[in-house]
């Protein structure tokens, strides 16, 4: 037992475990999250028991939190520190949300790592281009037949391109774009050459130091997605009545406002899918500020604005914890685990009787714990980035039925549900009916052979086109983060030492050897679709041991999740807002005719059921 460790022993430990370790109760926390690796290692904790595999995640977090979380500064100039009683409500760019370092995680901040920084230099001129990303693009993941995620239903992907609009972009460089060759014997392609814009570098970086790159948007989990990244638009959409935002029929901002929104960023890649979630949280934000002015009569159209604000901000965020994230990675050890980073180890039920008993975010969740950046001040990272590349989720076909009878009354190409065609799409059929066929519909499987096709040929506002995955396969290796094995051996995985050792299957594994000859030179993205995953899993293990990293730190690094999440800030009525709510009642808040659809589904992004006509 590690409480016996005889005196003798300890400072051997001590000295093993590095020099940060001060004290004794350190140390055990240490030599416990370094047991439960090698447990992980050993067995792997989706083989444990699930209270086993609880404990080793909670190891594992303690290692990559003390390992994986590399600081790459902030640029610009400081921003004088402030006290949290002078900024108590979210800020437009996300400064002050750490009142110590006010630009951490804020508009133009930069992306961390979660590897050394000396692993992120990126790959010389010819090394960079090889292999061919085109030709991994058509070879490895050109869609032969869509294979269904058959556990989600389409909401779920639209779900996570919603949050990440509200987590990160980078802007594009403006000048030498990429020059894409065609490998030989392509004919698929017929545009001409294959550019596109490289990502803009941070030009205040140190010299010889590999490239860092800036978020155009906050990191901080704050909504901005549908508030707005520039003080400017933000205004625009508010109706200065009330703490409301204004929306038109379509429940989206007047159309005259996206001439405010970025033509680079989500303005760039808005679709169907997306438009259904911005006008549900849009209504949920109108929801929340009547419900507060009700309450709180005196509040100015201010303070209801930025209390529903950050209220509507809470609930997205536990929607994504309790029901996105439970949808995705469906195994009885993480369901568990998601929920207790919101609720604690003793549970919601615990929770609503008797409150909060502890400071300790196990226990009791991270909502209402100290805030705890692990002495890294808070950025989203560019392996998160890499690792949120799921574009195999989207079908290249949508089918749009009637919730009235389940019937097709329509089927669409994607090209016919992006940014030029919402507007259009909105107005033939109702939200309500869209909502009721994303519930109904799949996304595709994140895995080889299931990139949409319509993304390989993708039709830019220039009249220029894109082959996304190749996009992504670039965008991934320019910006330094290691290729597959190397990848895993900076999160202390085992390397792959095989092809079919990766992909577990001879058909594939020949496929992959034919591409990359060498199974250190696999693409990170390849990788991650290539290997086994778990059971109940959209994604598979290397990947993960990101999100055990970053989906917890989103949180407890977020003052307004942590010691400003109480009843001061967030008004009494606003805390129970955000305790009683979760993604079934906010769609059936503003869709009351979906209740049959959403009847005995344990999760809003599991398909839905085909209602039943009524009994006569």
């Amino acid at each position: 037992m590690v409480g016996r460790v005889r005196p003798a022993v300890m400072p051997q430990l001590r000295a093993r475990a590095g020099p940060d370790v001060t004290d004794d109760r350190h140390l055990v926390v240490r030599v416990l999250a370094q047991a439960a690796e090698g447990l992980d290692r050993a067995v792997g904790w989706s083989r444990l028991w699930s209270p086993v595999g609880l404990a080793v995640l909670v190891g594992l977090r303690s290692q990559l939190r003390a390992h994986n979380l590399v600081d790459t500064g902030r640029p610009g100039d400081p921003l004088p520190a402030g006290l949290a009683s002078e900024y108590r409500v979210r800020t437009v760019d996300g400064t002050y949300n750490d009142v110590a370092t006010p630009r951490a995680g804020s508009a133009g901040s930069r992306f961390g790592r979660n590897v050394p920084t000396e692993q992120t230099h990126p790959e010389g001129v010819d090394a960079i281009s090889q292999p061919n990303p085109r030709l991994v693009s058509t070879r490895l993941l050109s869609r032969r037949e869509f294979v269904p995620a058959t556990s989600l239903n389409l909401l779920a992907a639209a779900w996570i391109q919603f949050e990440v609009h509200d987590w990160f972009h980078h802007a594009p460089a403006v000048s030498d774009p990429w020059h894409i060759d065609l490998p030989e014997g392509d004919k698929d392609w017929t545009h001409g050459p294959m550019t596109f814009d490289r990502t803009a570098a941070d030009p205040n970086n140190a010299p010889g130091a590999p490239p860092v790159y800036a978020s155009t948007v906050s990191h901080w989990w704050d909504g901005s997605q549908i508030y707005g990244e520039t003080q400017e638009y933000a205004d625009a959409i508010r109706s200065r009545q009330g703490g409301r935002i204004t929306l038109d029929t379509d429940g989206l901002p007047p159309v005259e406002t996206e001439d405010l929104l970025d033509p680079e960023g989500q303005a760039s890649n808005f679709w169907v899918g997306l438009a259904l979630l911005h006008s549900l949280f849009l209504a949920e934000h109108n929801a929340i500020a009547d419900r507060l002015a009700d309450a709180y009569p005196a509040m100015t159209d201010q303070q209801l604005y930025d209390t529903a604000r950050m209220v509507n901000a809470a609930l997205m965020a536990k929607i994504h914890t309790i029901d996105w994230t439970p949808a995705i990675i469906a195994h009885p050890t993480t369901v568990a685990a998601m929920r207790g980073n919101w609720f604690g180890l003793l549970g919601e039920k615990f929770s609503r009787r008797f409150g909060r008993i502890s400071d300790n975010d196990v226990l009791c969740g991270i909502p209402g714990s100290p805030t705890d950046d692990s002495g890294v001040p808070f950025a989203l990272t560019e392996e998160f980035v890499a690792v949120y590349r799921m574009h195999p989720l989207i079908p290249d076909e949508v089918a749009i039925r009637s919730l009235a009878d389940d019937t097709v009354v329509g089927a669409y190409p994607m090209h016919n549900l992006l940014a030029g065609d919402v507007r259009q799409r909105l107005g033939e059929r109702s939200r309500t009916d869209l909502l009721y066929s994303f519930g109904r519909a799949h996304p595709g499987a994140l895995s080889l052979h299931n990139y949409p096709v319509s993304m390989q040929n993708l039709a830019r506002p220039d009249g220029g086109h894109l082959d996304l995955a190749t996009v992504d396969i670039m965008r991934i290796r320019e910006r330094g983060v290691p290729r597959y094995n190397d990848f895993r051996r900076a999160l202390r995985l085992p390397r792959v030492g095989s092809f079919l050792e990766l992909a577990g299957d001879p058909d594939v594994a020949r496929e992959l050897e034919d591409i990359y000859h060498d199974i250190d030179r696999v693409d990170l993205m390849i990788g991650l679709y290539a290997e086994p995953k778990p059971r109940g899993f959209g994604f598979g293990d290397t990947a993960f041991r990101i999100f055990i990293l970053m989906a917890s730190r989103r949180l407890s690094c977020d003052r307004f999740f942590t010691v400003d999440f109480r009843p001061e800030v967030y008004t009494e009525v606003g805390m129970a807002w955000v305790r009683d709510n979760s993604m079934r009642s906010v769609l059936l808040r503003h869709h009351p005719g979906l209740t049959p659809a959403l009847r005995g589904v344990s999760n809003p992004f599991a398909p839905w059921n085909v209602p039943r006509p009524p009994e006569d």
